[in-house]
Protein backbone atom coordinates (compact mmCIF):
# COMPACT_ATOMS: atom_id res chain seq x y z
CA UNK A 1 0.00 0.00 0.00
CA UNK A 2 1.51 3.61 -1.16
CA UNK A 3 0.85 6.57 1.31
CA UNK A 4 -1.43 8.74 -0.21
CA UNK A 5 0.24 12.18 -1.16
CA UNK A 6 -0.08 15.55 1.35
CA UNK A 7 -3.05 17.18 -0.18
CA UNK A 8 -1.00 20.84 0.76
CA UNK A 9 -2.70 23.97 1.50
CA UNK A 10 -6.40 23.75 0.77
CA UNK A 11 -7.57 26.93 -1.94
CA UNK A 12 -11.45 27.86 -1.27
CA UNK A 13 -11.80 28.20 -5.03
CA UNK A 14 -12.23 24.66 -5.08
CA UNK A 15 -14.81 24.69 -2.06
CA UNK A 16 -17.56 26.83 -2.65
CA UNK A 17 -18.96 28.26 0.70
CA UNK A 18 -15.87 27.34 2.68
CA UNK A 19 -15.07 30.19 4.90
CA UNK A 20 -11.66 31.59 5.14
CA UNK A 21 -9.76 30.94 7.95
CA UNK A 22 -6.79 33.53 8.98
CA UNK A 23 -4.54 32.24 11.92
CA UNK A 24 -2.40 34.37 14.24
CA UNK A 25 0.68 32.89 15.85
CA UNK A 26 1.75 35.63 18.43
CA UNK A 27 4.92 35.50 20.27
CA UNK A 28 7.51 38.02 21.30
CA UNK A 29 10.38 35.72 18.90
CA UNK A 30 13.28 37.05 19.94
CA UNK A 31 15.03 35.58 18.25
CA UNK A 32 12.83 33.35 16.11
CA UNK A 33 13.94 29.87 15.93
CA UNK A 34 13.72 26.51 13.99
CA UNK A 35 10.62 25.99 16.36
CA UNK A 36 8.75 28.17 15.32
CA UNK A 37 9.31 28.37 11.88
CA UNK A 38 7.85 24.42 11.97
CA UNK A 39 5.25 25.83 14.25
CA UNK A 40 4.27 28.47 11.11
CA UNK A 41 5.11 25.71 8.43
CA UNK A 42 2.25 23.40 9.85
CA UNK A 43 -0.08 26.59 10.38
CA UNK A 44 0.09 27.01 6.80
CA UNK A 45 -1.16 23.44 5.95
CA UNK A 46 -4.18 24.17 8.27
CA UNK A 47 -5.19 27.84 7.64
CA UNK A 48 -5.48 29.54 4.63
CA UNK A 49 -3.64 32.71 6.28
CA UNK A 50 -1.47 32.66 9.66
CA UNK A 51 -0.20 35.97 10.78
CA UNK A 52 2.77 36.15 12.82
CA UNK A 53 2.08 38.25 14.89
CA UNK A 54 5.74 39.67 16.82
CA UNK A 55 4.51 41.25 20.41
CA UNK A 56 5.59 43.07 23.02
CA UNK A 57 5.69 41.11 26.71
CA UNK A 58 6.82 42.85 29.41
CA UNK A 59 7.96 39.55 31.40
CA UNK A 60 10.32 38.93 28.08
CA UNK A 61 13.24 40.66 27.33
CA UNK A 62 14.32 39.44 23.62
CA UNK A 63 16.91 42.35 23.12
CA UNK A 64 15.46 44.36 20.25
CA UNK A 65 11.97 45.77 19.71
CA UNK A 66 8.95 44.72 18.11
CA UNK A 67 9.45 46.18 14.71
CA UNK A 68 13.45 44.63 14.42
CA UNK A 69 12.28 41.46 15.30
CA UNK A 70 9.60 41.39 12.74
CA UNK A 71 11.45 42.64 10.21
CA UNK A 72 13.80 39.76 11.03
CA UNK A 73 11.19 37.16 10.97
CA UNK A 74 10.45 38.38 7.12
CA UNK A 75 13.81 37.69 6.35
CA UNK A 76 13.54 34.36 7.41
CA UNK A 77 9.97 33.09 5.88
CA UNK A 78 10.42 31.96 2.30
CA UNK A 79 9.23 34.41 -0.03
CA UNK A 80 6.38 31.85 -1.70
CA UNK A 81 4.70 31.49 1.64
CA UNK A 82 2.74 34.06 0.14
CA UNK A 83 -0.68 33.18 2.67
CA UNK A 84 2.05 34.46 5.42
CA UNK A 85 1.96 37.71 6.81
CA UNK A 86 4.36 39.22 9.61
CA UNK A 87 2.80 42.10 11.97
CA UNK A 88 4.16 44.14 15.20
CA UNK A 89 1.39 44.25 17.66
CA UNK A 90 1.87 45.60 21.40
CA UNK A 91 -1.91 45.46 22.89
CA UNK A 92 -4.39 41.68 23.28
CA UNK A 93 -3.82 38.96 21.30
CA UNK A 94 -8.19 38.87 20.84
CA UNK A 95 -7.56 42.53 20.38
CA UNK A 96 -5.55 42.29 17.03
CA UNK A 97 -7.88 39.29 16.12
CA UNK A 98 -10.86 40.67 16.65
CA UNK A 99 -10.12 44.07 14.66
CA UNK A 100 -7.99 41.80 11.57
CA UNK A 101 -10.86 39.25 11.69
CA UNK A 102 -8.52 36.41 12.72
CA UNK A 103 -10.63 33.43 13.73
CA UNK A 104 -7.76 31.46 15.66
CA UNK A 105 -4.87 31.76 17.77
CA UNK A 106 -1.67 29.07 17.01
CA UNK A 107 0.38 28.50 19.73
CA UNK A 108 3.33 25.66 19.83
CA UNK A 109 4.22 23.94 22.83
CA UNK A 110 7.07 22.13 23.61
CA UNK A 111 6.55 20.15 27.37
CA UNK A 112 3.95 20.24 30.09
CA UNK A 113 5.15 23.70 31.55
CA UNK A 114 4.34 25.35 27.84
CA UNK A 115 1.19 23.22 27.83
CA UNK A 116 0.23 24.74 31.74
CA UNK A 117 0.90 28.17 31.09
CA UNK A 118 -0.84 28.05 26.96
CA UNK A 119 -4.08 26.77 28.58
CA UNK A 120 -4.33 29.23 30.94
CA UNK A 121 -3.86 31.99 27.99
CA UNK A 122 -6.23 29.94 25.83
CA UNK A 123 -9.09 30.35 27.82
CA UNK A 124 -8.65 33.86 28.40
CA UNK A 125 -8.11 34.28 24.63
CA UNK A 126 -11.71 32.11 24.49
CA UNK A 127 -13.41 33.87 26.92
CA UNK A 128 -12.43 37.24 24.87
CA UNK A 129 -14.22 35.14 21.66
CA UNK A 130 -10.98 33.83 20.19
CA UNK A 131 -10.01 30.05 20.30
CA UNK A 132 -6.52 28.66 20.19
CA UNK A 133 -5.22 25.91 18.20
CA UNK A 134 -1.86 24.05 20.04
CA UNK A 135 0.37 22.58 17.88
CA UNK A 136 3.11 20.37 19.57
CA UNK A 137 6.72 20.60 19.03
CA UNK A 138 8.46 17.93 16.59
CA UNK A 139 10.54 16.13 19.28
CA UNK A 140 13.84 16.94 17.84
CA UNK A 141 12.75 21.04 18.01
CA UNK A 142 11.13 20.45 21.54
CA UNK A 143 14.10 21.49 23.57
CA UNK A 144 15.00 24.89 21.64
CA UNK A 145 14.09 28.16 23.10
CA UNK A 146 14.33 31.65 22.54
CA UNK A 147 15.86 32.19 25.86
CA UNK A 148 18.36 29.48 24.56
CA UNK A 149 19.41 30.46 21.54
CA UNK A 150 20.11 34.05 22.82
CA UNK A 151 21.96 32.27 25.68
CA UNK A 152 23.97 30.21 23.17
CA UNK A 153 24.45 33.62 21.01
CA UNK A 154 26.05 35.23 23.58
Amino acid sequence: MTPEPSAGPRSTAETPGRVRVRAVYPGTFGPFTPGHFNVVNRARDLFDEVVVLVAVNSSKHPGTDEEERAAAVRAILPVEWTSVTVAAWSGLTATYCRRHHAGVIVRGVRNTTDLQTEYQLAAMNQSLGVPTVFLPAQPELAAVSSTVVRTLGK
